[in-house]
């Protein structure tokens, strides 16, 4: 297991798991509806650390800002991390 992280400190390539979404209800509920839940594995396919990142979530391709990206904590996964997650999220 790796560090918990803002989303943001996230490098591009790397995958993780989410683990906690910021307090407030209104941001909450918008990352929510996006996919952004704990336990939902993303990849960061682009992080210029300027700008926002794009993720892949759900099978699909979303681009969050940074401030909110701040507000998801991530494990940052190793490769095999990533695959034990994705297929014990098919087996449920």
């Amino acid at each position: 297991m790796g560090p918990i992280l803002p989303l943001s400190f996230i490098l591009s390539g790397k995958n993780g798991l989410i683990r906690k979404v910021a307090e407030g209800e209104n941001v909450r509920n918008r990352l929510t509806a996006m996919g952004f839940v704990s336990g939902e594995v993303i990849k960061v396919l682009r992080n210029d650390h300027c700008g926002p990142l794009i993720i892949s979530i759900l099978d699909s391709r979303i681009a969050i800002g940074r401030g909110m990206a701040r507000k998801i904590l991530v494990e940052e996964l190793g490769q095999e991390d990533s695959k034990n997650q994705h297929n014990s999220a098919i087996s449920q």
